[in-house]
């Protein structure tokens, strides 16, 4: 039945954030009016239609009823007037149907609800279309093309405006003033920031991992696995580079090693910045990575997220007017002026368009004005025309006289002329080809059909999967040769070994990259910018918020109509615990509902800080610092919403101290719920892990509250988690709090105060020590989700 009514909840809300929180609700309903947080007798006249559809009633006294009527409770009591058996005296202070026919309905109406729950579900399906609107932003391009096509008009293929235009349609750019002028253009396009063109070159790079076991067990005897043998290279300012090879050839491994992007392997051989060793920490302040796939915060724009990126990594010299007309430079040279207060949104669902994330891709590395740039496949997932925009983007980024390489796979022509170099790697991670493309790719084909055996190419092909064919290693098999050999025996291989010495030496007169710290930016402006962006995402999702301040709403105008005025009643035991089932019912579902929703909004903002802290933006505190106090105003907004609401319904004593304590128990334990979520995502690979695991805390929590079994009664074994549970300190405070005080006689002739010490062991001179232990819950789950973030990696590359 459960599973059922979940599987409808998750067909009808559409959105893991609304499903999340519309569970919660439902399953606060079904338990509150279930019959045992709140008896029958006790539901309001017109709360009582809830109890009798309530699946949890008819489960709960199916299974009551059995147990019940069972022989173990058939004793008759001694020093009762009436002839009924325990187990009947049982069910009847409980509220509990007596006849034993109510196992039947209880199994009946399980099976009823299942057959309902998934025929509605199945209807929800049908019916139901996704939310939002499915179109993607269209770029300014695509329209002028469109409005072209509808009228009949031709544009000009102006494709790839770019140096290998020039070079590929042999014009003479010396003797056409025109190009001459547009390509001067070009060249001071981004330029207000200075920046120093740095070349780099790697000799004999060896990268290993550890044997994996699967290998082992196949009798593979090394203990490393190498994924680079030896390869060496160089790229320089104003030279754009393509890496290329088959599938496992090496390309991205060679690219991550390079950039200093993995996290773990045994990596050999010498990278020099200009002549210089290359060192990680100052490497990542005048160096871009744009990573394959794009992870962008998805409720900022375009412009603040460049903003954001510009702001944190540009040095502190930099004031922020000149750091705006930077980014108008950049966002100008990578064509995103038209989109610049478009949100990014989330790839596939909504926001840009895959081409367009990926221009704000190379943007926001742009942003940090770095001198070499590195990029994983710029191109993969794009048809043509986006892919040919793109590389548009990439083009304009070299004629800066930036060091530009990109992984590419199986590149159009157009595509693969618009590169000035390529390196070339085949399967097992070792070099083939390293150096000029030519005109028309005449260079590479005229080094590959000087193999003996190679096929010749045909007229019109397209090189780049000429290039990837002949090298195949079925190719290599059917030739007898081995093309890496043939590689380091040539011409070419000496004149790039001979580069390479030559930019190893620094040049006379140049000096090492020093920077005074490891980021751009002090810890506060970290902190404040992190702070700045997060409030931005918050405002602007109302999936979250807004379902999260709504539902706290309608769960307090529910729980104060369902326990109306039982807050002071309390003339009997039953009352004082419907009175603290109503705090119980709150602290958990509200708690659980803060958790559960603020999970997906973490795990989608951690992979963003991945990417960011890899790229040299800021370190773990300032980002977790942001996530955190972020929290703390709209907490505050939840609590005292529901605060008001309830204590005023419920009808508990109104004096100031009492409501304020109730407010702060209430604050902290919001926080600590939410804080916890975010631990759990922090401490775990991804968010369904993170829920499973949570979901098995709530359940410990659950039972250890102190409102199910009281602490006196838990077996001695099981008590030490009484007092590391913090929902059972939540409960202690608001229940000590509002009644621990109250000297009102009750029916058995003892006051509130000593029924409360008596059965639950609750003191109230202990008031302020429980308040510091509901804070130090809060502090805790804070600093362990700032730990994990800080220690624990999940990206393994």
């Amino acid at each position: 039945m459960a599973a059922a009514l979940f599987r409808f909840i998750g067909g009808a809300a559409r959105s893991m954030i609304v499903a999340n929180v519309f569970a919660s609700f439902m399953l606060l309903v079904i338990m509150v009016l279930g019959g045992f947080i709140l008896v029958r007798e006790k539901i309001k006249k017109w709360w009582i239609w809830g109890y009798w559809i309530s699946p949890m009633m008819y489960a709960q006294n199916a299974i009551s009823v059995n147990e019940m009527l069972g022989h173990s409770w058939d004793k008759i009591l001694n020093s009762t007037a009436s002839n009924e058996t325990l187990g009947v005296q049982s069910l009847k202070f409980r509220g509990v149907f007596t006849e034993a026919k109510w196992y039947w309905i209880g199994f009946g109406a399980m099976i009823g609800f299942t057959i309902l729950f998934n025929a509605l579900f199945t209807l929800a399906l049908t019916y139901l279309k996704p939310y939002g609107d499915s179109r993607p932003s269209v770029s300014e391009e695509e329209l002028k093309e469109k409005h072209a096509n509808m009228k009949g008009e031709v544009l000009d293929g102006n494709h790839l405006a770019s140096a290998s235009n020039h070079r590929s349609t042999g014009i003479n750019i010396e003797t056409d003033p025109a190009i001459a002028e547009d390509d001067s253009a070009l060249t001071k396009r981004g330029m207000i920031l200075p920046f120093v063109p740095l070349s780099l070159t790697f000799d004999n790079m060896r990268y290993s991992v550890d044997m994996p076991q699967e290998m082992k067990a196949q009798g593979v005897q090394e203990d490393r696995l190498e994924l680079l043998k030896g390869v060496s290279g160089s790229f320089r300012p104003g030279v754009l580079t393509a890496l290329m090879g088959v599938s496992g050839a090496g390309k991205t491994t060679l690219m991550d090693v390079l950039a200093g992007r993995k996290t773990g392997g045994y990596i050999e051989g010498d990278i020099s910045i200009s002549g210089y060793p290359k060192k990680q920490e100052t490497f990542a302040r005048v160096s871009g990575y744009c990573e394959q796939n794009d992870i962008h915060s998805p409720q900022v724009t375009v412009y603040e997220s460049l903003l954001f990126s510009a702001w944190l990594r540009l040095p502190k010299d930099v004031d922020s007017n000149k750091r705006k007309i930077f980014i108008e430079e950049v966002m100008e040279l990578v064509e995103l002026k038209p989109l610049r207060d478009a949100l990014v949104g989330l790839p596939g669902v909504n926001g840009l368009s895959t081409e367009q994330r990926k221009r704000l891709t190379i943007a926001v590395e742009l942003v940090a004005n770095p001198s070499i740039i590195f990029m994983d496949e710029p191109t993969s997932g794009l048809d043509a025309r986006a892919a040919a925009i793109v590389m548009r983007t990439v083009r304009n980024t070299v004629d800066t006289g930036r060091t530009v390489v990109c992984t590419i796979h199986q590149p159009s022509i157009d595509i693969f002329e618009a590169f000035d170099e390529l390196f070339l790697m085949k399967r097992g991670g070792e070099e083939i080809y390293a150096g000029p493309l030519g005109h028309h790719s005449s260079e590479l084909i005229k080094y590959f059909e000087g193999i003996q055996g190679v096929s010749k190419i045909k007229d019109g092909y397209n090189p780049a999967t000429w290039m990837l064919e002949v090298t195949a290693v079925s190719q290599e098999q059917i030739l007898g040769v081995d093309f890496s050999e043939m590689y380091k025996k040539s011409e070419l291989f000496q004149r790039n070994k001979a580069l390479i010495k030559e930019l190893s030496q620094p040049a006379p007169g140049s000096s090492d990259l020093h920077f005074p710290s490891k980021y751009a930016q002090s810890s506060i402006t970290q902190c404040m910018a992190c702070l700045w962006k997060q409030n931005l995402s918050y405002w602007r999702n109302p999936p979250y918020n807004t379902v999260r301040f709504f539902f706290t709403t309608i769960i307090a105008l529910l729980l104060g109509t369902i326990f109306w005025d039982l807050g002071s009643k309390v003339k009997t035991t039953q009352d004082l615990l419907n009175a603290m089932g109503s705090m119980y019912a709150a602290v958990l579902f509200i708690g659980v509902m803060n958790c559960t929703s603020v999970q997906p909004v973490v795990a989608v903002e951690r992979t963003v800080f991945y990417r960011e802290r890899a790229a040299g933006m800021y370190s773990a505190f300032p980002y977790a610092f942001g996530q955190v106090v972020i929290e703390l105003p709209y907490a505050l907004g939840q609590d005292i919403l529901y605060g008001v609401i309830v204590y005023s319904m419920i009808g508990f004593e109104w004096t100031a101290a009492k409501f304020f304590w109730y407010l702060f128990f209430g604050y902290f334990t919001l926080l600590y719920f939410t804080f916890y979520g975010m631990m759990a995502v922090g401490m775990t690979p991804n968010y369904h892990i993170a829920s499973i695991v949570s979901s098995a805390f709530y359940s410990m929590w659950n039972l250890f509250s102190g409102f199910i079994i009281p602490r006196p009664k838990v077996p001695i074994w099981w008590r030490w988690f009484c007092w590391i549970c913090p929902v059972a300190w939540t409960l202690y405070g608001l229940v000590v709090s509002q009644f621990g005080d109250m000297v009102t006689p009750m029916d058995d002739g003892r006051t509130v105060k000593v029924f409360v010490e008596d059965y639950f062991d609750f003191k109230h001179s202990w008031l302020g020590l429980v308040a510091a232990v509901v804070v130090g819950f809060t502090v805790l789950f804070a600093a362990l989700f700032g730990f994990a973030i800080m220690k624990l990696n999940f990206q393994k590359r």
